[in-house]
């Protein structure tokens, strides 16, 4: 299946993080898989101007660079307009702070399968509002593992 994903900028910066930590490798490493097959095309990177937005914020150096060259990896980009606008308010009404709020308003207008973050607190609210959300929103590695099948512990 071509899975169109979100990938918020910390799973972009997810590669760049302390490696010695297991939870931050295995993180790391599903995230370079996901890039790995959105650059052969299996799977679709959806972009967006939220994403932009924080790359821009980025101090200037590799990370920046790198992190750059895969966001350009997207098939289509989200721009911000009336709608996202809209739902990125509804969405901080529902406790979400302002970024994580634009970034699954972006998912959701452009009909994300899935949005992926590494940001626990954004995931515990995605869980406990997810009737109210029109995307997913997962664990790069807990997804990963999931459509690939990978059981692995």
């Amino acid at each position: 299946m071509a899975f169109l994903i979100y990938l918020d900028v910390c799973c972009l910066n997810r590669p760049f993080d302390d490696q010695t930590q297991e939870r931050i490798r295995l993180e790391a490493e599903a995230v370079r898989l996901i890039l790995t097959r959105c650059q052969s095309g299996e799977w679709q990177l959806l972009g967006s101007e939220a994403i932009d937005d924080e790359l821009e914020n980025t101090p200037a150096g590799e990370r920046k660079l790198q992190m750059t060259i895969w966001a350009a990896l997207e098939l289509t980009k989200v721009t911000l307009n009336e709608q996202v606008e809209y739902r990125t308010m509804e969405l901080v009404n529902l406790g979400f702070k302002g970024q994580d709020a634009f970034h699954i308003a972006c998912a959701e207008a452009g009909n994300a399968h899935i949005l992926l973050t590494t940001d626990d607190r954004m995931l515990r609210l995605a869980a406990r509002h997810s009737a109210m959300l029109q995307v997913r929103v997962e664990n790069p590695f807990q997804w990963v593992r999931s459509v690939t099948n990978d059981r692995r512990e």
